[in-house]
């Protein structure tokens, strides 16, 4: 799994735990689910930069990913 699936499991948990009434939880998976998602953004920011500069590395991901998916 990737960063932006664990921010959402982390943040559904937050949900429903919150829902129940453990606010310990809620808040501690809260948390988890906001690194990990704020993890992805600087990532995903990184890579997209990497992509308009014409980084050949980036490229060869991208390609690999599609030929794998």
């Amino acid at each position: 799994m990737d960063f932006l699936t664990w921010a959402i499991v982390f943040a559904v948990v937050a949900v429903i735990a919150g829902f129940f009434g453990f606010s310990g939880v809620a808040a501690g998976a809260a948390s988890i689910a906001r690194i990990l998602f704020v993890i992805f953004v600087i990532v995903a920011i990184i890579f997209l930069i990497l992509l308009v500069l014409g980084v050949g590395a980036v490229e060869e991901v991208a390609m690999l990913r599609a030929h794998f998916a």
